[in-house]
């Protein structure tokens, strides 16, 4: 089937009504112009998602012809300052046509275009350039980042028409650098990752910071760029507050202006905690869009939910008793406490979501609400938690969501007597399933396996753990992916600013973007593993620090 009119502008309203994405890209951030060839990659990606679901569309070539480039601005791209017979934007078709079909040499494009009139006539060619003009405009008139965003460009599409089951000309080829940046066939060096990891930073953050947006008036002295990397500095240095911050950056920014500490925590606390939420959830959808271009990604997986706490508050919390609500471990401290949902297991460990947890909330409030913001961006498989959330309310309304869970119950009476007979037996391991009461006449069903701990420092029942499943004992050995949320926590506090400020906004705020500056190191390590080796293996090789040195240099620091 052919495009139509009714086609396109199905595909075009369907675009308009995506909540997480903004098109065309170019105005949507102050990073952004209509010069800006990282929109136009974030464009093709967009409109290409939905334009190969629809029935009509089936060729990436009427893809090529007819995705809307009239608002790109493409002088700054254009190496010859001298009026030619060919536009820049239906040179950039033509080649985009080439990168589709591979095309090593522009004969075989030449001839495509002689046997193929109809393409022509889409592409407004009254006359097909010849070999060697096309020679030249792809070696001396294109800048090299046209180039690279062309390639890009073809491979994108490529994968979405190949998600939506369209013939393809050719397969996509892997994220792999080109054979003149291989080291060797060995581990890559530090260098190789860290040349890689340069640029695979610079685009991603490009992608993720647009989704924060400071909603201020036109013609701001400060662009709203520099908020986010003042942030961003906050975080690369640890215990460092926003007016000490600020000060150090006016010195290792290259920016003419930057924001205060003052004004900038007073943008901050602007943010209602709802709006920080819904544009960190936009940021991971747009980091997770990113990745799914990749055969290593998967939009699946195992989550998991915990809650962590601040460092311990020390100041007079009169006022703020419902925020800075105690911890954990019923200590005489107080804190405040974040409630995340996590990817782990074999997949690349992404905060999915994270919100504050407010005194009167209950756990299963907590866990519903970051499971919608899991299951909207990612397909989950199973869950795990902490002894904390063992409650059968919680548990029937996972099972009811048709998702499995692993989570350790806290011993009572009848379980203390079970593993202190599992003890006499000498018995490490004991399966049996037990009813829950729920409300009246309802129950809830589940198995608890008791397993006995290696080397544990206890000689009476409290060897043993007991965990639930409503999946049987054979998911067991999924709950001991849980512990990376705990290593997880470690690094995200690190990436945090400091503060003294008892504003809540404010604070889960520098909660928030510690969390997407740990996601944005975990998707640019899978990005250089794939770039590099081809595959992709859970311990990282580009380190934390590597990740926020190297976002400095593309946020204007140093």
């Amino acid at each position: 089937m052919t495009a139509t009119r009714a086609s396109r502008r199905t595909v075009f309203r369907h675009i308009a009504r995506l909540p997480y994405s903004e098109w065309p890209n170019y105005d949507s951030t102050p990073l952004y112009d209509r010069s800006s060839l990282a929109a136009v990659e974030e464009d093709v990606r967009i409109v290409a998602s939905v334009w190969f679901e629809h029935d009509a569309h089936e060729s990436v070539d009427e893809f090529a012809c007819q995705f809307p480039l009239a608002y790109l601005e493409v002088t700054p791209h254009d190496c010859y300052s001298s009026t030619t017979q060919y536009e820049m934007e239906q040179l950039f078709r033509v080649f985009l046509l080439k990168e589709l079909h591979g095309w090593p040499h522009e004969t075989a494009l030449v001839e495509y275009l002689q046997q193929s009139p109809e393409i022509s006539e889409q592409l407004g060619l009254d006359s097909l350039p010849d070999q060697s003009t096309l020679w030249r405009t792809w070696n001396k008139r294109f800048t090299g980042n046209l180039r690279e965003t062309i390639q890009k460009a073809a491979r994108t599409i490529l994968v979405k028409a190949q998600n939506a089951d369209v013939a393809l000309p050719r397969e996509p080829e892997r994220n792999l650098p080109d054979r003149a940046d291989a080291t060797s066939e060995s581990d890559p060096n530090d260098q190789a990752i860290l040349d890689k990891a340069g640029k695979i930073t610079d685009h991603v953050s490009r992608v993720v910071f647009p989704a924060f947006s400071l909603n201020r008036g036109e013609d701001c002295e400060i662009p709203e760029n520099a908020y986010w990397s003042l942030q961003t500095y906050l975080g690369l240095r640890e215990n460092l507050a926003a007016n000490e911050g600020a000060r150090s950056f006016i010195f290792e920014s290259t920016r003419d202006r930057t924001p205060l500490g003052h004004g900038h925590r007073d943008q901050i606390r602007d943010f209602s905690i709802e709006q920080s939420r819904e544009m960190y959830r936009q940021a991971l959808r747009q980091l997770i869009n990113e990745l799914a271009e990749t055969e290593e990604f998967f939009r699946a997986g195992i989550v998991a939910i915990d809650i962590t706490e601040d460092d311990p508050f020390t100041g007079d919390r009169t006022g703020h008793e419902d925020e800075i609500i105690g911890t954990k471990e019923k200590t005489d401290e107080y804190a405040y406490q974040w409630a995340t949902v996590q990817l782990v297991g074999n997949a690349v460990p992404l905060v999915l979501d994270a919100r504050p947890v407010r005194k009167g909330e209950s756990r299963k409030e907590i866990v519903e609400d970051l499971l919608n913001s899991a299951e909207d961006l990612v397909h989950v498989d199973n869950v795990l938690m902490d002894r904390e959330f063992d409650s059968q309310h919680i548990l029937e309304m996972i099972s009811q969501r048709g998702l499995s869970y692993v989570v350790p119950k806290r011993m009572q009476a009848s379980e203390k007597a079970q593993a202190k007979r599992l003890l006499q037996r000498d018995q490490d391991r004991y399966e049996t399933n037990r009813k829950l009461h729920l409300d009246k006449n309802e129950w809830h069903e589940t198995t608890l396996i008791y397993r006995r701990k290696e080397d544990s420092e206890h000689d009476d029942y409290r060897q043993y753990s007991v965990f639930m499943s409503n999946r049987g004992g054979g998911f067991l050995s999924e709950y001991g992916y849980r512990w990376e949320i705990e290593s997880g926590y470690r690094s995200i506090k690190r990436f945090m600013a400091a503060t003294t400020s008892t504003d809540f906004g404010l604070r889960f705020f520098y909660f928030a973007f510690a969390c997407l500056l740990y996601s944005i190191w975990r998707a640019v390590d899978l990005l250089v593993q794939v770039e590099l080796t081809g595959e992709y293996e859970h311990s990282p090789i580009v380190t934390a620090d590597n990740t926020l040195t190297l976002m400095k240099k593309q946020t204007g620091i140093g």
